[in-house]
């Protein structure tokens, strides 16, 4: 018995370590989760500010002057800005409620008609457009929180090994591009990429490897698989955000 006792003291102590340790990490954890929530705060707080006073400078600047309706449509474009400056403080703003700030917008310019109303509406959109910016860049939109969970579950090693890597040269991209509409022999991938022999077997074969292409049979052509098709999309739609 005692040196049983003797040989579960470690076993013990190892436990109590493990279970401190595990203690320490959430705490650490919850701390850095709230003091990453009072930045975040403290940022938006700020950063409404700004939008506050770049309203009254906007429409100050922006609207047509003089105009015997120029102090009326001012309030009421205030109040339009500021609610919506309200909402990016609270910190959510869904797809929907987006949708309906640019109805109502819409309602206000069908209520009038002055000849000069264009100008001052084009202040007004231009403000409402860079607060719908800044929310975007917030990613506050309700939505994204389902695309925060796929983002989080990206497998990283897997990623980078079957997409990233594969592509993160320029001749083994020209040639995966090459292939989306037909069959490549090696020769003409060769005087595509300007790479000989061996060099260019060796980007092949990171292809291959990848499964990002295929080799009808041996000696054959090459051409793009599945995979690869649908990597090249992937791509075609990420340029159109850069483009954005």
């Amino acid at each position: 018995m005692k040196t049983s006792k003797i040989y579960d003291t470690p076993a013990k102590l190892e436990a109590i370590h493990r279970d401190i340790k595990r203690l320490m990490e959430r705490s650490n954890q919850e701390y850095l989760d709230l003091m990453m929530a009072n930045l975040r705060k403290d940022f938006i707080d700020s950063l409404t500010v700004y939008m506050s006073d770049d309203i009254g400078m906007g429409l100050e600047r922006g609207m047509v002057d003089p105009c015997p309706m120029r102090d009326t449509c001012k309030s009421i474009f205030t109040d339009f800005l500021e609610d919506n400056s309200k909402n990016i403080r609270e910190g959510k703003v869904s797809e929907e409620e987006i949708a309906e700030k640019k109805g109502e917008l819409g309602q206000i310019r069908k209520q009038v008609s002055f000849d000069n109303c264009d100008i001052c509406f084009s202040e007004v959109n231009s403000l409402f457009e860079k607060q719908l910016n800044l929310i975007d860049s917030l990613q506050i939109y309700n939505s994204n929180d389902e695309k925060k969970t796929e983002i989080s579950a990206i497998n990283e090693e897997k990623i980078v090994k079957n997409a990233l890597e594969p592509l993160s040269n320029k001749q083994r991209l020209q040639i995966l591009k090459s292939m989306v509409s037909e069959t490549r022999t090696f020769s003409a991938l060769s005087e595509l990429t300007g790479l000989r022999g061996g060099n260019l077997l060796f980007h092949i074969q990171k292809l291959l490897k990848s499964e990002l292409i295929l080799q009808r049979h041996e000696r054959g052509d090459y051409m793009i698989t599945k995979k690869g098709f649908n990597l090249m999309l992937l791509l075609v739609n990420f340029q159109k955000c850069l483009e954005d």
